[in-house]
């Protein structure tokens, strides 16, 4: 079984930074791509940014120069530090990650955490 838990949500004023963490346990083979999505109240669930297991990223348009991933591929970790925060950055922020499991190493499959909520006040 695969459990992926995300940390370090809070309440932070426009200006302020956060640090999101992810860690994936269980039964893990190898994982591909980590990501960040959000769901703003009323949206649609976006993606946030990417990482591949070869460190390569992508941002949305609207987080360029302001979040960064990165990931510790010992600790099964991805990260988002989130600095300039502004208003709509609010929303519940959830990490997904591609993983093959030890039970079928050869398939991938696509795994959530329950997210953590960032609220920024202006």
């Amino acid at each position: 079984q695969v459990q992926l838990v995300e940390s370090g949500g809070g309440s932070v004023q426009a200006g302020g930074s956060l640090r999101l963490s992810c860690s994936a346990s269980g039964n893990i083979a190898s994982i591909n791509t980590m990501a960040w999505y959000r769901q703003a109240p009323g949206k649609q669930r976006d993606v946030v940014a990417t990482i591949t297991s070869g460190g390569g990223t992508y941002y949305a348009d609207s987080v360029k120069g302001r979040f960064t991933i990165s990931r510790d591929n010992n600790k099964n970790t991805v990260y988002l530090q989130m600095n300039n925060l502004k208003a709509e950055d609010t929303a519940v922020y959830s990490c997904n990650a591609k993983l093959a499991t030890t039970i079928l190493p050869s398939v991938t499959l696509t795994y959530w955490g329950r997210g953590t909520q960032v609220t920024v006040s202006s």
